[in-house]
């Protein structure tokens, strides 16, 4: 049985690429939902479906963020502005 490869070797580029491509699929995934009428008993399922890709790449956007390492300077208190 094949397992998954839980370390994964990407530069900083290869991270902003995956972030920018799940910004655009987010886009049309807003101007896909946009097209479609809520009033429209046709349109409810692909509706859900829609919204559901929706969050869970918004989902994913965010463990991408919660996974960056911010620079915070440990000599000194830091002080934003």
């Amino acid at each position: 049985m094949p397992r998954y490869n839980k370390s994964f070797e990407l530069s900083i580029h290869d991270v902003d690429l995956i972030e920018e491509a799940l910004r655009a699929r987010g886009r049309e995934l807003c101007k896909m939902r946009r097209a479609l009428s809520d009033e429209n008993p046709a349109d409810l399922q692909s509706i859900t479906v829609i919204e559901a890709d929706q969050r869970e790449t918004e989902e994913l956007l965010g463990r991408l963020h919660n996974q960056k390492v911010f620079y915070r300077p440990g000599a000194t208190p830091y002080v934003s502005g």
